[in-house]
């Protein structure tokens, strides 16, 4: 159990916390106080992320497309900490690849680990917010649910799910206390789209040449609107989708 001094933190959940928007989302909780605890697959990334961010930050080795183990890890996390104040359903998986050459499995896959395991995660950690009348749940979309994306078909029938399911939860959660809100990143300087896009020249103009503020994003961009939304801040905010992208969804 948590210690007498560490009682009166708020605790997080991260998922996909190790790496990429998650890491940022996971460094800004930590920084801001709030005790953040990271799941992923890969354990030698949680290990590293958590020595970086310190005492405040632990981790879980989890592959949450395994369903039905989801309801024992959120008691898992209860027992520990005591309770779940904040959700970030950041964990999600993405495929390039033309229309007609996607396999019903794969389809399938990216559904699984990007809608499935979100409703799944969330109806388990909200039986925990319940009792207590407060939470605060914030998931994550991307330009995909905004326009269309070429190669991207299960990636972006994900994510128009995620921004459909966060007004659904909204409207039921929000009576009892529980505030579900949504984060759509546009291009954001990470890693894999760095590679992808720099290898790709005509691809980076076309990307930069329709987002009005003409640059790319920071992870610690869709971090702070994160933030904001798990935060008293945004306490009467529930519903809604946030673009964090310079104006690429409103460029021409």
């Amino acid at each position: 159990m948590q210690s007498d001094s560490n009682a009166a933190l708020k605790t997080a959940i991260v998922t996909g916390g190790a790496s990429g928007l998650g890491y940022a989302i996971a460094q800004k909780f930590v920084e801001s106080r709030v005790r953040t605890i990271i799941i992923g697959r890969n354990e030698e990334k949680l290990q590293a992320a958590k020595e970086a961010f310190g005492e405040l930050c632990s981790y879980i080795v989890f592959d949450l497309t395994n369903l039905p183990q989801i309801p024992a890890l959120v008691a898992d996390i209860v027992d520990e900490y005591g309770r779940i104040d904040i959700l970030v359903n950041n964990a999600g998986v993405n495929m390039k690849k033309p229309f007609t050459e996607v396999t019903d499995e794969e389809f399938q896959h990216i559904l699984t680990t990007n809608v499935s395991s979100v409703f799944a995660l969330s109806r388990e950690v909200v039986k925990t917010m319940l009792p207590h009348g407060s939470g605060a749940i914030v998931n994550i979309s991307s330009m995909a649910a905004q326009y269309g994306i070429p190669k991207v078909i299960a990636y972006t029938a994900s994510k128009t799910a995620i921004e459909g399911m966060t007004r659904a939860m909204a409207v039921d959660l929000s009576p009892q206390g529980i505030r579900v809100n949504c984060v759509a990143p546009g291009f954001i300087a990470t890693d894999m789209s760095a590679k992808a896009l720099n290898n790709d020249p005509e691809r980076k103009n076309k990307v930069l040449s329709r987002t009005p503020m003409g640059k790319l994003g920071e992870p610690a961009d869709v971090a702070e609107a994160v933030y904001f939304y798990a935060t008293e801040g945004a306490r009467y905010v529930t519903g809604t989708v946030l673009p964090v992208d310079g104006g690429n969804s409103i460029g021409f």
